[in-house]
C-alpha cells in the first residue's frame, strides 16, 4: 500500500520553522542588537561624557574585532560542547555584556563587554545555519536562510526605533533595556533549538581545513576576496552613519535615529530580495548587480548633503550588511554542490576572512577619523572604492577564464 508523504512533512513544517524562530532569535539579539544597537548610542555616549570621542568609536570597533575571534572559535567550541549548547551559550553571554555596558566603569571594562558581544556574534554567525538548515528541505533552504539572518535586519531597525526610546531613561536605562529585550528573546527560543548532536569526540569525519584550502579553487578564492571587501565596504556607513547625520550635517541626535530607521527598512528587506535575486540569477550575477548599486550607494554619502538622496542611499546601504549573508552562503552552495562538511568549512572561512577584513577595517576606519579631524566623507569613499574593487576582481577572474558558476 503506498504511503503519502504529506503528512508527515506538514507535521514537520512547525518543527522546522521553531528551529528558525531560535535562529532568527540568535542573529537578532548576537549582530543585529549587540552590534547595530551601538550605532545610535554613539552620539549619546559622547554627549553624556561617558568616553571621549576616540575612545567611543575604538569601543564600536572592539565588537568586530570579537567577531572575528568568535568567527575563529565558533566550530571548536561547537565541536566541544555541541552546537546547540553553544549557540544558547552565546545568546547569554551577549544579554551579560548588555548589562555590563550599563556601568561606565572604565574604557577596559566597557572594551571587554563590547569584546564579548562580538565573539558571541562571530560563533553565532558561523554555527547557526549548519545547526537550522539541515533540518529543512533543500527546496526550502533559500527561504529559510533568508528567514534566519533577517533577525540581523530586524535588530538594525528595532535599534534604530528602540534606542531612541530607551535614551529616555538614560544611558544606562538604555544599555538595561536592551539586555532585557535579550533576556526575554533568549528565555523565548531557549527550547527551540534542535536537539544537541554529537561532539567532535563522537564525529571525525569531514575534510581537515588543511586539505580543504589545498582543494580550494579560483572561485572560492575570489568569493572570500569579494567577502573581504563587502566587509570593508560596509564598515564605514554601519559605524558612522549616525554620527554623520547628527554631527557632521548638523542636524541631530533625532535626525541621526531618523535616517538609522532607513537603515533597518532597506536591511529588512535585505535578505529575501537578495536571496531571490540570487534564485534567480544565480548567486554570481546576483553579487555583480547588488555591488554595482552599493558602490553607488555609498559614494553618494560621500558626494553630496542633500537629505533626500541620503535617505534613499541609506535604504540601499542598510540592505547591504544582512543582504550579503544569505547570497554569500548560496554562493557557497554553488560553488561546493552537495557536500554539506564542505560547505560548513568554506562557510566558516568565508565568515573568518569577512570577520577579519571587518575588524581591521573597523580600526582602520577609527584612526583614520581620529587623524582626519572627523573626516566622515573621506571614510565612505574609502567604502566605495573597496566595493568597486570587488566588482573589478570579478571580472578580472572572468577575464582569467575561471568558469563562472550560477
Amino acid at each position: 500500500m503506498p504511503t503519502n508523504p504529506a503528512p508527515a512533512a506538514n507535521a514537520a513544517r512547525p518543527i522546522m520553522w521553531r528551529f528558525i524562530f531560535a535562529g532568527l532569535c540568535a542573529s537578532l539579539v548576537s549582530i543585529g542588537l549587540a552590534r547595530f544597537a551601538y550605532t545610535p548610542l554613539l552620539p549619546a555616549l559622547i554627549q553624556a561624557h561617558w568616553f571621549s570621542t576616540a575612545d567611543a568609536v575604538y569601543l564600536g570597533a572592539a565588537n568586530l574585532a570579537g567577531y572575528l575571534i568568535g568567527a575563529v572559535a565558533g566550530r571548536p567550541i561547537a565541536d566541544a560542547i555541541s552546537s546547540t549548547r553553544a549557540l544558547r551559550s552565546m545568546k547569554v553571554l551577549v544579554t551579560l555584556a548588555f548589562f555590563a555596558c550599563a556601568f561606565p566603569v572604565s574604557v577596559a571594562w566597557f572594551f571587554v563587554w563590547r569584546l564579548a558581544s562580538g565573539i558571541a556574534g562571530g560563533a553565532i554567525m558561523v554555527l547557526v545555519a549548519a545547526a537550522v538548515l539541515p533540518h529543512v528541505p533543500a527546496e526550502r533552504r533559500g527561504l529559510a536562510s533568508g528567514a534566519l539572518f533577517l533577525g540581523l535586519g530586524l535588530g538594525i531597525a528595532g535599534s534604530g526605533t528602540l534606542v531612541p526610546l530607551l535614551l529616555h531613561e538614560g544611558l544606562r536605562g538604555a544599555w538595561i533595556g536592551l539586555g532585557v529585550l535579550s533576556a526575554l528573546l533568549t528565555a523565548a527560543s531557549w527550547l527551540c533549538w534542535p536537539a544537541a548532536g554529537p561532539s567532535a569526540a563522537a564525529r571525525k569525519t569531514g575534510t581537515p581545513a588543511t586539505t580543504l584550502a589545498c582543494e580550494a579553487g579560483h572561485a572560492i578564492k575570489r568569493l572570500y576576496v569579494q567577502y573581504a571587501l563587502m566587509a570593508v565596504g560596509l564598515v564605514a556607513p554601519m559605524v558612522f552613519l549616525v554620527d554623520f547625520i547628527a554631527r557632521g550635517l548638523g542636524a541631530g541626535a533625532h535626525a541621526g535615529a531618523s535616517f538609522w530607521i532607513l537603515y533597518g527598512i532597506g536591511a529588512i528587506a535585505g535578505p529575501p530580495v537578495y536571496g531571490m535575486l540570487a534564485d534567480r540569477l544565480g548567486a554570481r550575477p546576483a553579487f555583480r548587480a547588488l555591488m554595482l548599486v552599493q558602490a553607488i550607494a555609498v559614494a553618494v554619502l560621500a558626494a553630496t548633503s542633500d537629505r533626500a538622496l541620503i535617505g534613499l542611499a541609506t535604504v540601499v546601504i542598510g540592505s547591504f550588511p544582512p543582504g550579503i549573508v544569505p547570497l554569500t552562503l548560496k554562493g557557497v552552495h554553488e560553488i561546493v554542490p552537495g557536500d554539506a562538511e564542505r560547505q560548513n568549512h568554506v562557510w566558516s572561512r568565508a565568515t573568518t576572512v569577512f570577520a577579519a577584513a571587518q575588524a581591521l577595517a573597523g580600526y582602520a576606519y577609527s584612526a583614520l577619523f581620529a587623524h582626519s579631524g572627523g573626516d566622515h566623507r573621506l571614510l565612505f569613499a574609502i567604502s566605495a572604492a573597496a566595493i568597486v574593487i570587488g566588482l573589478g576582481s570579478d571580472f578580472i577572474a572572468r577575464r582569467e577564464g575561471e568558469p563562472v558558476r550560477s
